[in-house]
């Protein structure tokens, strides 16, 4: 069990996107709405869970994502969940993981 408190079925993963930067890189602070917006446009995570059936059809030679591996993933996309600790998940798809990254 993750720290979560998610448990992904069948093809689903769950993600930790990044946290969104409160400040530009000029130091302005950012309202609370570009913050929401820049929020569920976050495309780098890490990855927390997986469904059983999860990066199965991904072939022989595609390395396949593990739990606590940096991802980027398609932006806009899965569900947005708050999980048992209070912390923002995102459940989607394996297929729109883009890449694994360092």
């Amino acid at each position: 069990m993750n720290s979560s408190g998610i448990t992904p079925l069948d093809l689903r993963i769950v993600v930790k996107p990044d946290p969104v930067e409160e400040v530009s890189k000029g130091g302005i602070v950012l309202p609370g709405t570009a913050i929401d917006k820049a929020k569920y446009a976050a495309t780098k995570a890490t990855l927390i869970a997986m469904g059983d059936n999860a990066f199965r059809d991904w072939g022989t030679a595609a390395r396949k994502p593990e739990p606590g591996d940096r991802v980027l993933y398609a932006q806009y996309t899965g569900a947005r969940e708050k999980g048992a600790d209070g912390q923002d998940y995102v459940v989607m798809n394996d297929a729109d993981l883009i890449a694994v990254i360092a």
